[in-house]
């Protein structure tokens, strides 16, 4: 304990309101599943690398509530080595993916810790949403750029619509008799960043309509690489906006809703700095992997289980991908936590749409794949929807458990949309 608030002092973050600065909403949330390890074995170990690899371990496998599909881990892979069904894998590898999603993020609160508040952030925007980066990557890999559009799709929606419905709702009923409020300036920040996402989505999506379809699809393309260079600068300012010169609106609230919570006590880094890297570089490898088995069976058991592709890759994909996050917001807002609960679903959401997508979009353009902003018609839409019925929801900057609700039932109609409807897969991908 004592070297770990050495490092601290170190790096500048001696007080704890300052390490408290260094942890987002979106860490404080995935840390309500979180659980303390036992010391007692680790501890009797004499040998002093072996003790500490012990508790790495514990920390790291652990630490957390979500264990329990720790299994799941070797299981995908042996029963990719053993032939069996695709399904079976994809639902491994999925659940797999839930754990790792998280310990993800466990692993960038524990670096945060050492390196201080600013680069602290800087981590969190380049991991927070890791997963769906590197599925992203992956379906690019191999040409699947439907599944990519759809799961990227289904995570802003589910972010906006779900996450931020079942929070709203659930803090709305446990708190029936207080007024639940929250710091209005960080909503209409995201608000307006993920309006200006749904600008640059809607404009590619109508050029279709303009002219000769073979010209107006190649000025989709070029246009969709214009301006995901501009909404990537958009969210480079963004992240000065929030670390450096109005942090106070997304940081300032976490630090005195955390004060005095029961659940968050620790305070200090559980793993030394470079073990924190060594196993974040080994989780993001074996989330790589899962990933690349997600990608290659999502079809098979589309197929199997009678389900549209575009249901599954919009809906189930992106639900289990971030599990532990949403369970975390929503155990925030029935403590009346709502700056947590916002900072996670809309945080993601943004994160997602300014940083993620334009990213695939230049990352498709360096791998010779032609990959545009035009979701089609039904997906732009229910994008759309989804933005502006959750700024509006938010623009008074309190809640009550009708506005999760109406949330949740956009959700569920959106859900139902792709159900019974599937965009051919070679109309995405055509793209």
């Amino acid at each position: 304990m004592a070297s770990n608030q050495e490092c601290l002092l170190e790096n500048g973050t001696s007080s704890e309101e300052e390490v408290h600065l260094g942890r987002t909403a979106r860490q404080l949330s995935a840390s309500a599943l979180r659980k303390k390890s036992d010391p007692t074995l680790p501890n009797s170990v004499q040998n002093g690398h072996l003790r500490e690899l012990l508790v790495n371990l514990q920390v790291v496998l652990l630490g957390t509530k979500l264990a329990v599909l720790l299994p799941t881990i070797p299981l995908s892979i042996f029963a990719v080595y053993y032939g069996f069904g695709k399904p079976w894998i994809f639902t491994l590898s999925l659940l797999a993916l839930t754990l790792l999603a998280e310990r993800i993020s466990f692993l960038t609160e524990q670096i945060s810790y050492y390196t201080g508040p600013t680069v602290g952030g800087l981590l969190n925007a380049t991991f927070g949403n890791a997963t769906e980066l590197i599925i992203a990557i992956s379906a690019l890999s191999h040409g699947k750029v439907a599944l990519l559009k759809y799961s990227l799709l289904g995570s802003v929606l589910s972010n906006l619509l779900l996450v931020l419905g079942t929070s709203l709702f659930c803090g709305g009923l446990a708190n029936l008799r207080r007024e639940q409020k929250f710091e209005r300036r960080q909503a209409n920040v995201n608000s307006l960043l993920l309006l200006l996402a749904t600008f640059c989505h809607t404009l590619p999506m109508l050029l279709q309509y303009a002219g000769d379809s073979a010209a107006t699809k190649d000025q989709t393309l070029q246009f969709s690489r214009a301006i995901s260079i501009l909404m990537l600068l958009s969210y480079i300012a963004f992240m000065f906006f929030q670390l450096w010169t109005h942090h106070g609106f997304f940081e300032l609230q976490q630090v005195s809703e955390v004060d005095g919570d029961e659940d968050v006590e620790e305070e200090v880094a559980e793993i030394g700095f470079w073990s924190g890297f060594a196993w974040l570089f080994a989780v993001t490898a074996i989330t790589a992997l899962l990933s690349e088995y997600v990608v290659g069976t999502i079809e098979d058991a589309s197929k199997s289980w009678g389900l549209s592709f575009s249901f599954l890759s919009l809906i189930l994909v992106p639900i289990l991908g971030n599990a532990a996050e949403h369970a975390g917001s929503i155990i925030f807002a029935f403590k009346n936590k709502l700056d947590i609960s916002l900072g996670v679903s809309l945080g993601s959401a943004t994160q997602v749409a300014m940083f993620v997508v334009p990213c695939c979009v230049v990352v498709a353009w360096i791998m010779g794949i032609n990959m545009d902003l035009n979701f089609n018609l039904i997906e732009t839409v229910s994008l759309a929807l989804a933005v502006i019925t959750t700024a509006f929801a938010l623009q008074d900057g309190t809640s009550h458990y009708v506005k999760g609700l109406v949330l949740i039932f956009c959700y569920i109609v959106i859900g139902i949309c792709f159900f019974v409807f599937e965009t051919p897969v070679d109309q995405t991908a055509s793209t």
